[in-house]
Parts: structure tokens; C-alpha cells; sequence
């Protein structure tokens, strides 16, 4: 591999991660199932251990009793061997959940994903995904208003071209 296809692999694989960040934040579980490979591994910690098929589906049963989520994405490392590489990626997640007694929660998180990716037919997937959480805070969260509508998220009508298309870029 030349160093210029080493480093479009590696900016291939951010975008990669980035689009799982929009895909959880957004509820977007179409763009999700484009991201792993049919035999992906998810393992979130004490939450989901399984396919990530399985994982997915997890996450559209989860993600409508978030009012918001915020996976911002700090440092991600990643190393390139051909059509494999490994990532790990430091993020900060944030979400605004219900405490279960009818308020909202401050759910903040540090976490490091793990990564092991694959190209597959010219795409970078994950291949497995393990999460580590580095540190957990919880605290009491004032009214934000009405749960923002993330189907319909300002970003899917302002931002036009096919990287930001609901449900995965179109090519």
C-alpha cells in the first residue's frame, strides 16, 4: 500500500465511525445496518454482547427513549494492513434520558471503542466493536423542552449531498 492509500484508508475508516456517531445521534437505524459486516460483533459492555445485526436491533428498541444523544468523537488511532485495520476511538457520549420517575437524566459518558475493521467491495465495515467505559456520570437534567424529532433533524433538508442522506450516503 502506497502512503496516499494508507491515508485515504484511514480518513475512509474516521468517516466510518463518524457515521456511527450521526446514526446513533440521529435514530437513523437504516445507516446503522450499513456499517458492520454480515457476521459484525458489537460488544457494548454491561448493555448488548452479540451480532451486530442483534446490536442493531437493540438499538432501535432503545434509541426512542433518548431525547438526545451526542457521540462526539476526540482521538481515533487507526492502523492499516491492506483490507484490515485496527482503530480506537475516544469519545465523548452524552445523552439526555428519562430517570424512570418521570424526569430526565444526564447520562455522560467517556468511552474508547475498540475496532477491528475489513474493506468489503471498496467499503470499510466494522467488523467488531468492543466498548470500554472509561468513566460514567449521571446527574439530575432540568426540562429540555420537547424531544427534538430526529427523523426529521434539519441536517437531512439543509445538508444535500449523499453523505448525509438518511439511511446511509447514496452513491
Amino acid at each position: 500500500m502506497t502512503i496516499t492509500d494508507t491515508l485515504i484508508a484511514k480518513e475512509e475508516i474516521r468517516t466510518l465511525a463518524q457515521l456511527y456517531s450521526r446514526g446513533v445521534d440521529r435514530k437513523d437505524i437504516a445507516l446503522l445496518k450499513t456499517l458492520y459486516t454480515k457476521d459484525g460483533w458489537d460488544a457494548h459492555g454491561q448493555y448488548f454482547d452479540g451480532p451486530a445485526a442483534d446490536y442493531i436491533g437493540f438499538l432501535e428498541r432503545q434509541l426512542p427513549h433518548m431525547h438526545i444523544g451526542a457521540h462526539h468523537i476526540t482521538n481515533h488511532l487507526v492502523e492499516v494492513a491492506g483490507d484490515t485495520a485496527n482503530g480506537e476511538v475516544y469519545a465523548i457520549a452524552w445523552h439526555l434520558i428519562p430517570d424512570g420517575k418521570g424526569g430526565l437524566l444526564h447520562d455522560m459518558q467517556s468511552v474508547r471503542y475498540i475496532d477491528q475493521y475489513v474493506r468489503v467491495g471498496g467499503t470499510w465495515k466494522f467488523k467488531r466493536r468492543d466498548v470500554t467505559f472509561d468513566m460514567k456520570l449521571r446527574l439530575p437534567a432540568e426540562d429540555h423542552g420537547p424531544k427534538p424529532d430526529a427523523e426529521h433533524d434539519i441536517s437531512y433538508s439543509a445538508l444535500t449531498l449523499p453523505l448525509f442522506a438518511r439511511g446511509g450516503p447514496r452513491t
